[in-house]
């Protein structure tokens, strides 16, 4: 997934970067001793924070201090501030990290359980763990205008390929020739367009397509904040041509008591992908802060009772 890969960072950039991330303290309630200091980093982007945060704030509500070190960057910061200890645990995604650690070996699949078993095969003997992944998923998605659904009833990209001779895709230029976009469309469910438009990847050009009609079919993040706003609709994946981008904890092995494994796999086995839309939307669109929406979701859910 591009927005999550990023860059080569160079070590003095590491050092200084997660040098100047603030810290914040985090707190335990009141009258109870702290079971414990958990450092919780996040990459440069708001869903990253907010992901965070509903880690942090969980873990505290049961007792850990928590420190923050947000927004420290790339993949390329973030895993090895996470293998030096400066953090302890970053909200991950299982097909990006696992294609992270195996140097781009190419073993991540559309199956979330056996990617991240992968994905720990790799971790084991750096001192770190990827936990239970959520549903909830941050990946390349097709979305059509809810108008093309339901002319055409559509609700999962099989449903496409015996109308797609109708239909105009857009996406990046380099749609055409990635495995996981025209050629894997083509290959998995036997789509095939009447035409393609070179736009962006996810960017204002797809959106102004989809509001002209000059494109029904477009590439998307499947946890966009604007989905909702656009009227956009994201297509099943129902034959996982997308490797398994799910919220992942990943945390250092010391840190990954069976309490702590327990507060997150609680807080994965309900997070879904309509809600990091929400809270991307609340974030990104309405301004709001993203420790307040995490405390936010917390509550709604019944986490603080």
């Amino acid at each position: 997934m591009i927005r999550k890969s990023g860059s080569t960072w160079v070590l003095a950039a590491l050092t200084a970067l997660v040098m100047a991330a603030v810290a914040c303290g985090g707190t335990t309630p009141p009258g109870t001793t702290s079971k414990g200091t958990i450092t919780v980093g996040g990459f440069a982007f708001p869903e990253s924070s907010i992901l965070a945060q509903i880690y942090g704030e969980a873990l505290a509500h049961d007792g850990y201090t928590i420190n923050y070190k947000l927004n420290l960057g790339s993949r390329e910061v973030v895993a090895p501030a996470l293998k030096s200890g400066q953090i302890d645990l970053y909200p991950g995604y299982a097909a990006t990290d696992l294609e992270y650690y195996n140097n781009k070996a190419g073993e991540a699949t559309g199956d979330a359980v056996a990617t991240t078993a992968k994905l720990n095969s790799h971790l084991q003997s750096l001192g770190l763990v990827a936990l239970t992944p959520s549903q909830a998923v941050d990946q390349n998605a097709f979305a059509v205008t809810k108008a093309t659904q339901a002319k055409y009833n559509l609700t999962k990209l099989s449903d496409l390929a015996p109308i797609a001779n109708q239909l105009t895709m857009g996406a990046g230029p380099e749609c055409p020739t990635r495995p996981y976009c025209i050629p894997g469309l083509e290959k998995t469910y036997g789509i095939k367009f009447k035409a393609f438009k070179a736009l962006d990847t996810d960017g204002p050009l797809t959106r102004a397509a989809f509001a002209n009609g000059t494109i029904q079919v477009g590439l998307v993040f499947s946890s966009d904040g604007d989905l909702n706003q656009l009227g956009l609709v994201v297509l099943q994946d129902d034959k996982q041509l997308e490797a398994a981008d799910n919220v992942v904890p990943i945390m250092r092995q010391t840190v990954a008591t069976d309490n702590v494994k327990k507060v997150l796999d609680n807080i994965d086995a309900k997070l879904t992908t309509a809600d990091l839309v929400t809270m991307n939307a609340q974030v990104s669109l309405r301004h709001q802060d993203a420790d307040a929406v995490a405390r936010a979701y917390l509550q709604q859910h019944n986490y603080f009772t």
